[in-house]
């Protein structure tokens, strides 16, 4: 059997050191992701750096770093002087590194040294990737078109109950003269917890949204790093489109952070919203003691306007009265002289009726007919009315006037009407 030509493992081990000294005699620049970071009681710091697929949190790529105590101190000052922030997990960063291969540990880097504007672009980066996200989404100007209501009182806050900013946010508002209804919803304000914690609380508050008149998410004044958390999608995207006003008041001193920008009214610490608050309070206030004063004025001037057409009312209706009454008293003194003359009115009347009569009477006495030509023709005593009462030879009695005349009939001549009837 032929022998297999072979290597040991540390042999082997040695080889890829070599390589990699040679290929990477120098540092390089890489850019990676703090997945998990630790300092140990000698002063050294442990890090693992990962990065991640785009669009997801599967790491492609993973290795150990370490910052050895020399240099971990002055590094993480600097980081944190210009970023604002400490070394953290989670932070995107750029580091200077040495590539290192041992036998038993295996590959790892060594961070030389860090540049902190990589890590604050890479911020700026995903915060206008969140800007241009809500906007595409059309939800940037979602609560900005709420209406707030005209008395602002019942407050749920978003906020840490330890922080100096809520604290600051109570004493203003209690400092007023005026009463407001505010309820705690705890929530982590900073770290890597804080945007879950944030949306939580919001969730929370939306539940109950017919309770309160606006929500407020307050923390008091940081560096930049620790606000970011504030310009993440998940909270953005849900203060945009919360059914309460959104108020923030995250004690920024530069930038205005993507929870600012889809809020409904954002001020710049908590003092300023509580202040806001109460101005607005103080606002309403000014407008209801300006309606009191215009309701008094208004009540004043119908008042008098009232009296006064009452007045005109009572004196119209006072000489409506005098002219009723004097029309009365002249119908009545009418009424009274008629009283008086209507009897001998009356009785005039009559006698004059009376006197007609008589004299309608005297006109149709026999002495006056028979005066006038007429006479009275009897038959046997009884008076004669007709032709047909007689016959030849009757003897007729004939009063006149001044006298009587005896007549026989020769002959009975009947009008023209009766003499056809005979003939016929």
């Amino acid at each position: 059997m032929i022998p297999i030509a072979y290597i040991t493992l540390r042999e082997l081990q040695q080889r890829v050191r070599q390589t990699l000294e040679e290929r990477f005699a120098l540092p390089v620049w890489v850019s990676a992701e703090i997945s998990e970071i630790k300092v140990n009681t000698s002063g050294h710091c442990y890090l693992e750096l990962i990065e991640k697929g785009d669009g997801d949190a599967v790491p492609r790529a993973q290795a150990r770093a370490v910052i050895w105590r020399s240099q971990y101190q002055r590094l993480a000052a600097r980081f944190e002087a210009e970023t604002g922030q400490c070394l953290a997990a989670g932070i995107r960063l750029l580091a200077k590194v040495s590539v290192n291969y041992h036998e038993i540990y295996g590959f790892s880097l060594q961070i030389l040294d860090i540049d902190p504007s990589y890590t604050l672009g890479d911020m700026e980066r995903q915060r206008q990737l969140t800007i241009a996200r809500l906007q595409a989404e059309g939800v940037w100007e979602m609560n900005h078109t709420l209406e707030l209501p005209a008395v602002v009182q019942r407050i749920a806050v978003v906020s840490s109950s330890k922080a100096a900013g809520y604290q600051d946010f109570c004493n203003e508002l209690r400092k007023s003269p005026y009463r407001f209804c505010v309820e705690l919803f705890e929530a982590a304000v900073q770290g890597a917890a804080a945007e879950d914690s944030l949306v939580e609380a919001l969730g929370r508050i939306a539940l109950r949204e017919e309770d309160f008149d606006v929500a407020v998410i307050i923390r008091g004044g940081g560096s930049v790093s620790d606000l970011n958390c504030f310009n993440g999608y998940r909270i953005a995207n849900h203060v945009a489109q919360f059914p309460l006003p959104v108020l923030t008041g995250i004690g920024h001193d530069k930038d205005t952070s993507v929870t600012d920008m889809v809020a409904h009214t954002a001020l710049k610490t908590p003092t300023a919203v509580a202040a806001w608050l109460v101005e607005r309070m103080a606002q309403v206030e000014g407008w209801l003691v300006t309606a009191g004063l215009q309701i008094a004025e208004a009540a004043r001037e119908t008042l008098h306007a009232a009296e006064i057409g009452l007045q005109q009312c009572s004196a119209a209706f006072l000489q409506q009265s005098e002219r009723l009454l004097l029309e009365e008293r002249n119908r009545l003194t009418r009424a009274a002289e008629g009283v008086q003359t209507a009897p001998f009115e009356f009785l005039r009347r009559e006698q004059l009726r009376v006197t007609a009569a008589s004299d309608l009477l005297l006109s149709h006495s026999v002495d006056r007919v028979l005066r006038r030509g007429f006479a009275i023709v009897r038959l046997h005593g009884a008076a004669v009315k007709s032709v047909n009462d007689l016959k030849r030879g009757d003897r007729l009695d004939i009063t006149l006037a001044d006298g009587s005349v005896a007549a026989d009939v020769t002959a009975v001549s009947k009008a023209m009407n009766n003499s056809q009837e005979d003939n016929g």
